[in-house]
């Protein structure tokens, strides 16, 4: 049930601009996003509305939203549930990240200067030590840091929001694999950087779309693991 399933402190507070029904929104995605509702849960609007302080109404009103956007799943006589990614729209989703993310590396080998590549490094640098320290939330935040800023170096303001459009999705698909990714994946971003402090922008493409791939592979064979 949700009023036992979230951790500790993980419900967002709500910050008071802006349309509450917006706010309750973000605040459910967010959970939605990092798996403190997971896959499947049913939602109760009355519970949802006591954690977040709020009536039902907004609540009702995200939950119809977050229907619409994929996030959930209202089911007539039963209520809502999060919804269960199958595995062809993770596949569909992930190919599509991998055709990005592999264009704006390419990108941003070709432009970035000196301040983003130290940018790069810093945030690599704390990848690591979050993975040393076992905090997965932050392992993820911190992936999901460092592909924004690689996106953010290439550049190309369309490109950059087409991956927004993905990123939140594509967080939700790697959270569950990011243990197992774990060291690696920073490892993979450390020889990125090298690629483009070099201006190697085949090299780059090369590696950001060995990268991503790992990262699809590994999320089909999470439940074998």
């Amino acid at each position: 049930m949700f009023s036992s399933g979230l951790p500790q402190g993980s419900v967002p507070r709500l910050e008071r601009p802006g349309p509450l029904r917006d706010r309750v929104h973000e605040a459910l995605l967010e959970l939605i996003t990092t798996r403190a509702l997971r896959p499947g849960e049913h939602l109760v609007e009355s519970e949802l509305a006591g954690h977040l302080g709020v009536s039902r109404q907004p609540v009702r009103e995200a939950l119809q939203r977050l229907n619409s956007e994929g996030w959930v799943d209202l089911r007539p006589a039963q209520g809502a549930f999060v919804h269960e990614p199958t595995e062809e729209e993770a596949d569909q989703l992930l190919t599509v990240r991998t055709l990005l993310e592999a264009e704006a590396a390419r990108l941003a080998a070709a432009h970035a200067g000196a301040p983003g590549i130290a940018a790069l490094e810093e945030l690599c640098a704390e990848g690591e030590q979050a993975v040393a320290a076992e905090d997965v939330d932050r392992a993820v935040a911190l992936n999901t840091a460092f592909h924004t800023k690689v996106m953010e170096l290439a550049g190309n303001a369309v490109l950059a929001e087409l991956a927004a459009q993905v990123d939140r999705r594509v967080r939700w698909y790697y959270t569950p694999v990011a243990r197992q990714r774990g060291r690696q994946s920073w490892i993979e971003h450390r020889e990125l950087i090298t690629a483009i402090a070099a201006r190697d922008e085949q090299r780059a493409t090369h590696l950001m779309r060995e990268h991503t791939e790992h990262t699809r592979r590994s999320y089909h064979e999470r439940d074998a693991t």
